[in-house]
């Protein structure tokens, strides 16, 4: 297929027509875009654990979960972590509590199919550590094997070798919850109450409540919390309720005026929990408020309910801007005038928790949700500078004076290695993994290459600037950050097609001249892993084992990611993979609806590698926009 063909030409203007009207169609009134953030069924299963803790059931329409987790269920009797994945054993063994809680039978075929499937892994006993927690939570499991996390935390001084700012954001905010909970371990009764001994491959009577051994340094954690444990007994933890009552005050003062905290549903659900452990009633105005947030994140369809880990309008609203406009839309349209607005609206003017570590900068950034005030975040705040940037606004000057603010507090941001995180700076400390707590291997914050090419990018489209030793060390940084085979690893999106298609992204724009030899190479690295349909996968396994980078089946976010990073790579060395990109943008056409849209199953966004995986259901909308707004582009020029 040669570009020149006008039957191409007039394929790829048709196809973003559609799509530019189906977008147009879904706007908000307010201005902003939203869709459903998907994730596994852990987090509607734990919701449903909290309304029974709380006695607040028989108020929510929790009876359509069950039809939600029967028709998540897959085969063989368990539930996936992410589609297609063969399923999951805590993952399955959330989803039998949460639907024994609703009152299923053991009998019922799903169940028995269901325990068949977990015995089969080990049951209860290999679970990671959260899953026992909430099982603890109703006596379904002994504290005994709990890691133990002693309260006199939160009293560590900030500038200490540890405190709890040396978590990452999402890790902190579910964490000094769990003091207070893990401290009281409560066992809460339920109606139904339920028992779980039917889950324990070993049986119920043989299962030995400890924390598992690794047989290196990291078994020292073990014998810590033997001590800590012992200490608990004996009650001997030293300022035990001082830390406590510094918990409970952290949590007061991080709830949203809408009730809610830090933006993710484990740091709402932990601080509910906290409070329940506290004695709070559920009438008090705090718990209402925070219950009714976590109803906000509910989506309830005649047949289910659902609950998403979190939301993404701010994200959403500024990648679909951009996608309308670099695909042809007028920068002062009416709908892109309005979405900009609303977006300047959302800009956070308070210190948050990244303040502690960050002496310098000045609040001026955007978070992921509606109300974050605490933890907005560098990656978004990069696009929403971008999408800005691209439109058109009734006060321009209000425009530029944010995006000045924005672009100071991310430069105030950057990490010593040279790159950028997504929350925080400098939160990096990597023996947090190795505690039995972080079995997810989620507890800091590091910088990564894709929100540094974020960063980059931002600053190259906008023609905006930072003090040019920091760039520098943000370009080495990049440079060093290259995989062997020339990709980059993706830590928010799967994986190394979205690392590696963003930094293409940003040294494409930023140092084009400096950095042609690792562009090419990232750019061939993108073609060898192109399908035989034309189209790119990458399947999130590639985070367990990287002799599957770039390996999967094609998906629409994911060709579309490839595109732009191949597109950047030929404008910035004459060198385009021409052949490579034709395929991709067909495979595009081939697989676009009739209403305009793109359809993919596959999880493509990153919660925790190898843990928690997303599905944003706009990916599959607006990627494959801006990739054809951005071959149309490029196609007048060849």
């Amino acid at each position: 297929m040669q570009i020149q063909d006008k039957q191409t030409v007039s394929r790829v203007k048709d196809a973003i027509a559609k799509n530019q009207n189906y977008l147009l169609s879904i706007q908000y009134p307010d201005g902003y875009w939203w869709a459903e953030l998907e994730s596994n069924v852990t987090i509607t299963a734990e919701v449903v654990l909290l309304h029974k803790i709380w006695g607040t059931d028989r108020e929510r329409p929790l009876h359509k979960v069950e039809a939600y987790l029967r028709s998540q269920q897959r085969d063989h009797g368990g539930w996936e972590l992410f589609y297609g994945d063969g399923g999951e054993l805590s993952t399955s063994v959330e989803a039998y509590m949460a639907l024994k809680l609703l009152g299923v039978p053991e009998t019922d075929p799903a169940m028995v199919k269901a325990r068949k499937f977990i015995l089969e892994r080990g049951g209860i006993s290999k679970t990671r550590i959260f899953t026992k927690l909430h099982l603890a939570l109703i006596g379904c499991y002994s504290w005994q094997g709990i890691p133990s996390l002693p309260p006199w935390v939160m009293l560590l001084p900030d500038n200490f070798v540890f405190n709890i700012y040396e978590m990452s954001s999402w890790a902190r905010s579910s964490t000094v919850p769990l003091l207070i909970v893990i401290d009281r371990k409560p066992v809460f009764v339920t109606d139904p109450g339920i028992t779980l001994d039917e889950l324990y491959a070993e049986g119920v009577e043989q299962a030995r409540y400890e924390l598992p051994s690794n047989g290196d340094w990291t078994d020292l954690f073990i014998t810590l919390d033997n001590a800590f444990k012992l200490a608990e007994t004996l009650n001997l933890v030293p300022f035990r309720e001082e830390g406590i009552q510094a918990a409970e005050r952290w949590i007061l003062e991080r709830q949203e005026a809408t009730g809610d905290w830090g933006g993710i549903i484990p740091a709402m659900l932990n601080s509910l929990l906290a409070l329940r452990a506290l004695d709070y009633d559920a009438a008090d105005p705090i718990v209402e408020r925070g219950l009714r947030a976590v109803d906000n994140f509910a989506i309830e369809t005649a047949d289910t309910y659902t609950v998403q880990p979190c939301i993404s309008p701010v994200w959403d609203t500024a990648w679909v801007m951009r996608a309308l406009i670099e695909s042809g839309l007028a920068s002062d349209h009416p709908a892109v005038v309005r979405a900009g607005e609303w977006l300047l609206s959302k800009q956070i003017l308070d210190y948050g928790d990244w303040a502690i570590k960050n002496k310098k900068g000045k609040p001026g950034a955007w978070a992921f949700e509606f109300d974050n005030r605490f933890y907005p975040d560098v990656d978004d705040t990069a696009v929403v500078v971008m999408a800005l940037n691209e439109v058109k606004l009734p006060n321009e000057k209000l425009k530029a004076a944010a995006i000045a603010r924005a672009v100071n507090w991310i430069a105030s941001m950057q990490c010593q290695p040279g790159g950028w995180a997504a929350f925080d700076m400098d939160n990096n400390q990597e023996w947090l993994n190795m505690i039995p707590y972080g079995d997810l291997k989620a507890m800091i914050d590091p910088n990564t290459a894709d929100v540094t090419a974020r960063v980059l990018e931002m600053l190259g489209c906008g023609n905006l600037s930072i003090d040019t030793r920091n760039l520098e060390r943000a370009i080495s940084y990049l440079i060093r950050e290259q995989e062997t085979e020339g990709c980059w690893f993706g830590r928010w999106g799967v994986n190394y097609i979205y690392g590696t298609s963003g930094v293409l992204s940003a040294l494409s724009l930023i140092a084009p001249e400096k950095t042609q030899v690792s562009i090419e190479r990232g750019a061939a690295w993108l073609v060898g892993c192109q399908n035989s349909d034309g189209g790119w996968g990458e399947t999130c396994r590639s985070y367990n084992d990287p002799a599957l980078k770039g390996q999967g089946p094609s998906t629409a976010s994911q060709t579309a990611w490839a595109i732009l990073g191949l597109i950047a790579a030929g404008q910035a060395t004459s060198k385009f993979a021409k052949l490579a990109i034709e395929k991709g943008i067909n495979y595009l056409l081939e697989t676009q609806q009739s209403d305009g849209t793109w359809y993919e199953a596959d999880f493509t966004g990153t919660g925790f590698p190898c843990h928690f995986y997303l599905k944003y259901h706009l990916y599959q909308q607006y990627f494959p926009l801006l990739a054809l707004g951005r071959y149309q582009t490029i196609s007048e020029l060849w």
